[in-house]
């Protein structure tokens, strides 16, 4: 396996959590999935339309989003929202993601060595 594979392998673990707390903070306002797939590639947070849409269903299973179908339109789109418990759980993310950061750059700064 090539520095570039061993590169692209580690970067793709790094975001895989992160992805679902992009999302979960995404979705604190409705959206559907292709849009919500485009904001976060937007956002630098790319993602496979084959990943999204499991990681959607899986959330909406764990009870950290909600979902409803547009009828409105010519074609019907289910919406997401994030869920107070999934929000719940946003803010405990969010606050060990700090708590991460903070240990890294301890680290790398070489605090208390």
């Amino acid at each position: 396996m090539g520095s570039d594979d061993v590169l692209r392998t580690h970067l793709q673990e790094l975001r895989r959590g992160t992805v679902v707390v992009a999302s979960l903070i995404a979705l604190r306002h409705p959206d559907y999935g292709y849009s919500l797939l485009q904001r976060l590639t937007g956002h630098g947070f790319p993602v496979d339309a084959n990943t999204l849409y499991p990681l959607l269903r899986r959330l909406e299973e764990q009870g950290l989003l909600t979902s409803e179908w547009n009828t409105e339109e010519s074609r019907p789109r289910k919406f997401y929202r994030t869920s107070d418990a999934g929000e719940t759980v946003l803010r405990r993310l969010l606050d060990d993601l700090a708590a991460v950061q903070t240990s890294l750059t301890g680290l790398i700064e070489g605090v208390g060595q």
